[in-house]
């Protein structure tokens, strides 16, 4: 019975391991120093499918807007366009439109750290907000 159990245990935790782990950390390409995500993750949804991340770093000295487009939707809609801000709440102050299908796309950077911000991502017609982060 116990060489039973174990093996239960055992496979369980393999299959846990399996669907855990630590998440691929986002690269911004103009903050070679690195970036430090705040806040939390927002995420845009079509009816019961992810469609898309939306996160806000901060680092380099500014505010940065991430969105990145989950692969089971991109693979149904090759044609899309994304963008990324981020806003203060009373529009965006800094915004980066993706290419036609570009499934990673981070704002161009803002001076707002010392401000109240949210990230703002859109994804062909849909959109959201992160919480804000003053």
């Amino acid at each position: 019975m116990m060489r039973k159990l174990s093996a239960v245990v055992l496979a369980a935790a393999t299959i846990g391991m399996t669907f855990t782990g630590a998440a691929h950390a986002e690269t911004n390409p103009k903050c070679p120093t690195g970036v430090t995500q705040i806040g939390s993750t927002k995420y845009l949804k079509s009816g019961s499918a992810t469609v898309a991340s939306i996160k806000q770093f901060k680092g380099c000295g500014k505010n940065w807007a991430y969105v990145y487009v989950w692969d089971s939707w991109k693979s149904g809609h090759p044609n899309f366009e994304a963008s990324a801000a981020i806003t203060r709440g009373d529009g965006d102050i800094d915004i980066n439109n993706g290419r036609r299908g570009q499934q990673e796309v981070w704002s161009d950077g803002a001076n707002t750290l010392q401000f109240c911000t949210m990230a703002h991502g859109i994804v062909d017609r849909l959109q959201g907000f992160t919480n804000e982060v003053c």
